[in-house]
């Protein structure tokens, strides 16, 4: 049976940021108090990147790297990788379409963790290619206190990148994450032990991951595949197929019906199924 396409998100003329500013510039007219703050992070940036970058240098920063100085070293990465802005703009929209509580972009780049999390870990990851690595791991330090995310700067994370609620995520120094890919808060990437090298998950693209899963080891979870909330996975998983439970086993037949779990969303099971 064929699946309904999401519905298409609205965007102004120019895409993810333009229609950003329109939403700013409705939102500072509707809520006065928040007015100085819309145009402070948003309004008064040509570029997403600007935004994000005086954005997040305001979160991040603090009595040993005061904003100003923040600021300038995040600047630095959107400039040397113009990449960073396109992930970031790709982060959003994906947000907006998978997140049946977003209705605004305005929402995920002010005050959702996930997206705030997922944008500061590519700056760390940034500083890490540029062997700076003591501030690479001071950045990962700062966004785990404010934004409950704890992401290595040497984990690999690809675009479209979907992190809901995002308390407690974890994602270890080797682990990869690519394209078009969504999880849910508590999920952890780790490892199994204290053995060095390559030694944590490659989640292919199209996953979905549910709420608490725990993914451990250096084991490849196929495209497409949905791991259900609470599962604890130790070994490969198969592409499009659906695993559950502590341990993780296969369920059910193949997911989704021709659309990726990451972008459907659907965390249900085949009510006959048995672990």
């Amino acid at each position: 049976m064929a699946i309904e396409s999401q519905p298409r998100v609205f965007e102004a003329s120019g895409g993810v940021w333009s229609q950003l500013r329109v939403e700013a510039a409705q939102a500072a007219a509707e809520e006065p108090l928040l007015a100085s703050y819309l145009h402070a992070s948003i309004l008064h940036h040509d570029r997403l990147e600007d935004a994000l970058s005086y954005h997040l240098a305001q979160k991040l920063g603090h009595g040993d790297l005061p904003a100003l100085q923040l600021r300038e070293v995040i600047r630095d990465a959107y400039a040397d990788d113009p990449q960073l802005a396109v992930q970031a703009a790709r982060d959003m929209r994906v947000v907006r379409e998978r997140d049946p509580a977003c209705r605004t972009y305005l929402q995920p780049f002010l005050f959702f963790k996930g997206y705030g999390g997922l944008q500061s870990y590519r700056i760390a990851h940034w500083l890490w290619t540029q062997e700076r690595h003591i501030l690479a791991y001071h950045l990962q330090s700062r966004v785990s206190e404010l934004f409950a995310v704890d992401i290595h700067p040497n984990a690999k994370i690809g675009a479209g990148v979907f992190i809901d609620h995002a308390h407690g995520i974890v994602i270890g120094e080797t682990a990869v994450v690519d394209d078009d890919v969504s999880m849910l808060h508590s999920v952890t990437l780790g490892g199994t032990g204290k053995e060095g090298g390559d030694r944590h998950p490659k989640i292919r693209r199209g996953v979905m991951i549910g709420a608490g899963a725990k993914v451990l080891g250096n084991i490849v979870v196929g495209e497409d595949a949905r791991i259900a909330a609470g599962s604890v996975v130790l070994h490969d998983v198969a592409p499009r197929c659906t695993v559950a439970g502590v341990p993780a086993k296969p369920v059910g037949g193949p997911c989704c019906g021709g659309a990726a779990p990451a972008e459907t969303m659907d965390q249900s099971l085949d009510e006959d199924y048995s672990i």
